[in-house]
């Protein structure tokens, strides 16, 4: 429990907006049902949230201690009320969830708060099954990343156990992942293998696509085909042999079919026409193969698991 007492500067709030800017990280819908609960009292009483405070009242707070601290990315999951996931799997060991394009899965200099990872934290700290307060907590750590326009699935790990196998397959391409793309005009085979060789651009957060090895350039292996064409949009399903920056993105522009949507190695003047500003890109399909010891995710050979709603599949491509 805290107790505060109310000075000339607080006088005249409301008792819901007092508490709004007394703890930022306590979410509004949390603090209006603490305050019907009557676990924060004004002078000893219970209180309605419309009360306005006056100078020399005596607020007694009896709310964890983690809500009266400054914000931070690292407690930015308090502030979510209601954790939004959309889960496609999960057990005691992980999670397998549904990023959907245009959220970041990690805090940056755009996001602090509505990112995947937090809603992850948000939400196993509401299961009490995670608290960063726990005396050697792991933190929830996501195993694999989309870009923010991209889609699909994501594996996140509960424990510390649990990312350290997940690394070592996803390291040893022993997971396979499967993603749905559409692509400008029809490629040629409809079925094959691109071979070519990505080099970043750290300064233009591009990649460099090259037809032969070149300095600093690595392999970049994707086999594709094509499931349906529809005038001059081509549905794609893609499997990465190598996992490298923008591999779908880069290797399908360089081929002469870039994707629908996409910003940076797309066409402009078709994404405009079709408005479309996210990539048309989706990681639909994981399959955990295994053929190697998993220790406490042995389980999971063999499973597979996918997303069947794709919004861009269901657009453009609706079955007839």
């Amino acid at each position: 429990m805290k107790e505060f007492t109310i000075g000339k500067n607080d006088a005249g709030q409301r008792l819901d907006r007092w508490l709004g800017k007394t703890m930022p990280l306590l979410p509004a819908p949390l603090a209006q049902k603490y305050i019907r609960l009557k676990r924060v009292k004004l002078n000893g009483k219970g209180a309605k949230r419309d009360t306005r405070l006056v100078v020399g009242d005596v607020l007694q707070l009896y709310i964890n201690d983690e809500f009266f601290e400054k914000p931070t990315p690292e407690n930015a999951f308090l502030s979510l009320y209601q954790p939004k996931l959309n889960i496609v799997y999960e057990d005691e060991n992980l999670l397998l969830l549904d990023k959907r394009p245009g959220m970041v899965v990690h805090p940056d200099e755009t996001e602090r708060v509505n990112t995947l990872i937090t809603h992850i934290q948000a939400y196993l700290y509401q299961k009490r099954e995670w608290s960063p307060y726990w005396e050697n907590s792991f933190s929830p750590a996501l195993c694999n990343r989309i870009d923010r326009n991209t889609g699909g699935i994501v594996i996140a790990a509960k424990n510390a156990e649990t990312l350290r196998i997940m690394n070592n397959k996803i390291q040893a391409r022993e997971i396979t992942k499967k993603y749905l793309c559409i692509t400008l005009g029809k490629p040629r085979p409809s079925e094959g293998k691109l071979e070519l060789f990505l080099r970043k651009d750290e300064g233009k957060k591009l990649v460099d696509v090259f037809d032969r090895p070149v300095a600093d350039a690595k392999t970049a292996l994707t086999l594709y085909k094509t499931l349906q064409s529809k005038g001059e949009l081509s549905l794609v399903e893609v499997e990465l042999l190598t996992g490298r920056t923008h591999q779908i993105r880069a290797s399908f522009a360089h081929a002469g079919h870039p994707l629908l949507g996409d910003g940076k190695y797309g066409r402009g003047d078709v994404n405009r026409r079709y408005n479309e500003a996210k990539q048309a890109l989706y990681s639909y399909f994981l399959r955990f193969d295994f053929p190697t010891d998993a220790g406490i995710l042995e389980y999971l050979r063999g499973k597979e698991f996918r997303v069947d709603d794709v919004p861009f599949v269901e657009q453009y491509f609706s079955q007839q």
